[in-house]
């Protein structure tokens, strides 16, 4: 059922999806988002996790005390850069007692289903050396993309960036009048205690009264065992 509404003030808050590499083909049982790793039937046997960035190290690690083998593949030389040095070196320190494998500085150039144990990934080393993992479970976390296509927005003159996301004001406005944005869709973090706070400055703008966001008064939490936060500049901001 389509339906057309007019309305003096838009405001796009459509969020995020799961965002994939090339060569990563999902079926979304053996290789599959942190939407159904969350329903598994059972533990796997080894879990190949894609991406240590928060959603990698929340279910990498939660499985990993669950009893799966688990090994985390990752592009960049560290985990956590958004972070305190500190906090990610003692971080993959804590993970590793807990039984993760982690290899850095490694690019994935496969993950499909099939094989003898239910899905296959292939990754090429810091040297262009070419490896490959038999595993029962793959979860892709390698991060998520503003869902912006499909909506029509060149049509009103709103174009999102080369990566989906929409330019906007201090006070969420797009170049468009009328046209407002906030959370997943537009550059920053993608945090969901953020995007309420936009959408509550946003609609104070509407109103009449301008809203505003501290965004370095934002906390930051990663629901791991240990549990990591942060809140405010790291040192290498300051």
């Amino acid at each position: 059922l389509r339906q057309s509404l007019a309305a003096k003030d838009v405001l796009i808050a459509t969020g995020s999806k799961v965002a994939v590499i090339p060569g990563v083909e999902l079926d979304y049982d053996k290789v599959s988002t942190s939407t159904e790793a969350l329903s598994w039937p059972a533990v796997p046997k080894h879990l190949v996790v894609i991406g240590a960035g928060v959603i990698g190290l929340e279910l990498g690690s939660v499985w990993a005390r669950l009893g799966a083998k688990v090994t985390v593949l990752e592009y960049m030389p560290a985990m956590l850069p958004s972070m305190d040095k500190d906090i990610g070196q003692t971080a993959r320190k804590l993970f590793e007692r807990q039984g993760l494998v982690f290899n850095f500085g490694v690019k994935v150039t496969s993950a499909v289903p099939g094989g003898p144990e239910g899905a296959q990934v292939r990754y090429q080393d810091g040297d262009g050396n070419e490896h490959g993992i038999d595993c029962d479970r793959v979860l892709v976390a390698v991060g998520r993309k503003p869902m912006t296509d499909g909506l029509g927005l060149d049509s009103i003159g709103v174009t999102p960036d080369r990566r989906g996301f929409i330019e906007v004001d201090e006070h969420y406005r797009t170049k468009v009048g009328g046209v407002w944005a906030i959370g997943d869709v537009i550059p920053g973090p993608m945090l969901a205690h953020l995007a309420e706070h936009e959408g509550v400055a946003a609609v104070e703008t509407i109103a009449g009264t301008p809203g505003h966001v501290n965004y370095d008064a934002i906390p930051n939490v990663i629901y791991t065992h240990p549990e990591i936060a942060s809140l405010g500049k790291s040192t290498a901001e300051l």
